[in-house]
């Protein structure tokens, strides 16, 4: 079962709201302020899935949370450094810096944080439910600072607001059965559709990222990218043709197109405009003792949203709505492309590349995946998975082995440090790849189950130290 709490543009949002009276877009009115949220879905989505598949109360689910708001926690370095890129803005905004400064100053690594405001609203939601964040003062006071500063959410906006279970998209791959996202996130869809491509090809025998591995994958990587950033969007609004993506006809016709010894320049892919998303997205894998698995990826866009916190409510605000089209046919600053299968609609959902994955075999349980990204998402995901099913990689070395990265536009592989030898690299640039090296991205957790003893691994990806694999 799929569970889908992506935000929704607000009632009074259209098409052009973030271009000037020239048709140019307005640089930063998409991430920065009130005009950049949507309306937000986390609430009613964790309290759907717990009232139904839940074994424990909302006061107790929520009272760890409230303790953390309430009683503070030490910050560590790595919670520094997230602090530390928007501190400057935080000044800004009075209420903002009340918490996350210092007395006007950058917390340091050892100090405390407390948030006494959020433990205030976590308080109302335990005692309320859903109804107290969409319907209450929760609600009101996110409107109020909306209208003040230049907004358009309105308590409509937040009392029309749902949620609803789906059916996931599905693949098989190597004996294996991949279970992903469906629209509005292109994840489930793309990452089945280069997993259809490649297996037409020897992956396994080929070895990781040789010549011929990287080869193949990087060009599924294109095509699937081409086809994803104009076929798909808000079900609700655009038809999703999945089945025809999907199909091995699709995957078979794509390979017929792919040259065994060249790149395929991706100019000459008819595909679609792509989108930008926030690489700074949250995700989670878990398994419970009754063999329960649980994928779940969901975001406020950039780290801390648009920065902004409405009042005293505690919390931070989204940018979700920067994930929809400004403009057709303008690159961003990440240089990624935006479509009209995306554009901004009112009520509409914004595409995402979130892919909370769940892998079987014979029924059973193997693997709870899922990473943070953006848009690279879908590929580190992908890859979490090649790595155990065709290269033999246990749980932590397919989380942590190097990643790449390819997406049509711009027509760059892009590559973790350690990803290539010398001699990969200057055989693929002799067939016309391009590469441009990156730090390293993501955040992958993921949990794999011995076939043979039951025995569950769970794996954090050292990329970002704060997370972490915890057993019962």
């Amino acid at each position: 079962a799929f569970l889908n709490f992506r935000e929704k543009a607000p009632l009074a949002a259209s098409a052009n709201m973030y271009l000037d009276k020239n048709g140019h877009v307005i640089k930063n009115l998409s991430t920065r302020g009130y005009l950049a949220v949507g309306v937000p879905g986390t609430v009613m989505g964790l309290n759907t899935a717990l009232k139904k598949y839940g074994t424990m109360s909302l006061k107790q689910v929520m009272a760890p949370a409230i303790k953390l708001a309430e009683q503070g926690f030490v910050l560590d370095e790595g919670d520094v450094r997230l602090l530390d890129a928007r501190s400057d803005e935080f000044a800004t905004q009075p209420n903002v810096a009340a918490i996350f400064l210092n007395d006007g100053k950058p917390y340091r690594p050892g100090e405390r944080l407390v948030q006494k405001n959020l433990a205030h609203t976590l308080k109302l939601i335990e005692k309320g439910g859903t109804k107290a964040y969409y319907d209450g003062s929760i609600a009101d006071a996110i409107v109020k600072a909306s209208k003040a500063n230049g907004g358009i959410l309105t308590k409509k906006d937040f009392k029309q607001y749902n949620v609803g279970w789906e059916k996931p998209v599905r693949c098989e791959y190597r004996g294996y059965s991949i279970i992903s996202s469906p629209p509005p996130s292109s994840g489930g869809t793309t990452m089945c559709e280069i997993i259809n491509i490649i297996s037409g090809y020897p992956m396994q025998t080929f070895g990781f990222h040789s010549v011929n591995a990287v080869h193949y994958l990087v060009e599924a990587m294109r095509h699937a990218y081409a086809d994803r950033n104009t076929k798909l969007g808000d079900p609700d609004f655009v038809r999703n043709p999945v089945a025809q993506l999907l199909s091995a006809k699709h995957a078979a016709a794509i390979r017929a197109k792919i040259p065994p010894r060249r790149a395929t320049p991706s100019s000459q892919i008819n595909g679609g405009l792509g989108l930008h998303e926030g690489d700074d997205t949250t995700h989670y894998s878990i398994v419970d003792a009754h063999g329960n698995a649980v994928a779940v990826t969901y975001t406020i866009n950039w780290y801390f949203g648009n920065g902004r916190i409405a009042g005293d409510t505690g919390f931070f605000l989204n940018n979700e709505m920067d994930d929809f089209t400004s403009k057709p046919g303008v690159p961003n600053s990440f240089q990624l492309v935006q479509g009209e299968a995306n554009s901004i609609a009112p009520g509409k959902r914004p595409l995402s590349s979130m892919s909370p994955t769940i892998v079987t075999r014979g029924g059973k349980l193997f693997m709870v995946t899922g990473s943070p990204g953006g848009s690279r998402i879908i590929t580190i995901t992908l890859e979490s998975i090649l790595n155990v099913i065709d290269h033999g990689m246990n749980i932590q070395q397919a989380i942590s082995a190097p990643r790449i990265h390819q997406q049509w536009l711009p027509d760059v592989v892009q590559y973790e440090p350690g990803a290539f030898s010398d001699d990969v690299m200057k055989t693929l640039e002799s067939r016309g790849y391009h590469f441009e090296e990156h730090r390293p991205w993501g955040a992958a957790e993921a949990i794999l189950v011995d076939p043979k003893t039951g025995i569950l691994y769970g794996a954090s990806d050292p990329r970002e130290p704060a997370g972490s694999a915890a057993g019962y």
